[in-house]
């Protein structure tokens, strides 16, 4: 059976049968997976038992891996982000243990490594362990998003930048999440709040729980101005939300949508999720 890809309901994703992708894959399949990728932003594979080799492999032909930062509790400089709420003896962490509570800021919308320079672009996650209920992840497509914003509003966000920062979004969690050597590795950087995609033209607003305030303005002023972006981006119209399966993988483009996992019953239920991420193009600030 050839490689068929379904359109999911609304504006964002994709379900791709006939492809096993723990195994070899020929050239014009990954071509093909690569511009169900551009259309659909989101694409889902379901009954893929994949080792964290097999996912590294997969996820390389995409193009060039970002190593996770050494100081990162759940990747600690690897390929691969352990992404769960279970210590390494397999069992649950309390729900107020600091790995948990920095977890929980996966729970806030973001584009993962926007706090990064160069921003990450996309993301592979497979699910090992997931809970009974809840634990979903939720996409918000950008692209329609941008599309759906009144003109003057495109005009108004045209060369305005934004501060990113880890800090500021595990701030909103709780104090002192970061430990010294990770806020060391992970400094403010500011982004375009309209980032051109270099493959395409196409132009998309940059917001997430990471960007804290927008340069030159009023903090306050630019901070409402985030949030007012931010609310509009994941409204129902523009979100897809994705109930896991084990072994499912998906796929998606942060550069043109936002994601967030839902809440569970972390102190009941165990989830195992492990990621692995493309590296950014370059910075979205022009350099002098």
């Amino acid at each position: 059976m050839g490689i068929k890809i379904n359109r999911l309901e609304g504006c964002i994703g994709a379900e791709v049968e006939g492809v096993d992708i723990t195994g070899p894959i020929d050239a014009q399949t990954y071509l093909q997976l690569q511009d169900a990728l551009d259309e659909h932003i989101v694409l889902v594979f379901h009954d893929q038992d994949i080792t964290d080799a097999q996912q590294v492999i997969f996820s390389e032909r995409f193009g060039p891996l970002e190593m996770s930062l050494p100081s990162d509790p759940f990747g600690g400089g690897g390929p691969v982000f352990n992404i769960a709420n279970v210590d390494a003896d397999g069992q649950i962490r309390p729900a107020e243990d600091p790995l948990t509570l920095y977890q929980s800021g996966n729970l806030l919308w973001h584009s993962d490594g926007s706090f990064r320079e160069v921003p990450l672009q996309t993301s592979f996650l497979s699910a090992k362990v997931i809970p009974p209920e809840g634990g979903e992840t939720e996409f918000s497509s950008l692209r329609a998003a941008y599309a759906a914003l009144p003109s003057e509003k495109k005009v108004l966000l045209e060369g305005l930048v934004a501060e990113h920062s880890m800090a500021h979004s595990r701030a909103r969690i709780a104090p002192n999440l970061l430990s010294k050597s990770f806020q060391d590795e992970v400094p403010p950087v500011r982004h375009l709040l309209v980032r051109t995609i270099s493959a395409t033209g196409e132009k998309v607003h940059f917001v997430g729980s990471y960007a804290s305030h927008v340069i030159g303005w009023p903090f306050e002023k630019g901070r409402d101005l985030l949030q007012e972006l931010l609310q509009w981006s994941t409204q129902p119209q523009f979100v897809y939300r994705h109930q896991w399966r084990v072994n499912d993988l998906v796929m998606w483009d942060n550069r043109l949508s936002l994601h967030r996992g839902r809440p569970w019953d972390v102190g009941k239920y165990k989830r195992i999720m492990h990621r692995t991420t493309l590296a950014g193009e370059g910075s979205t600030v022009p350099q002098d």
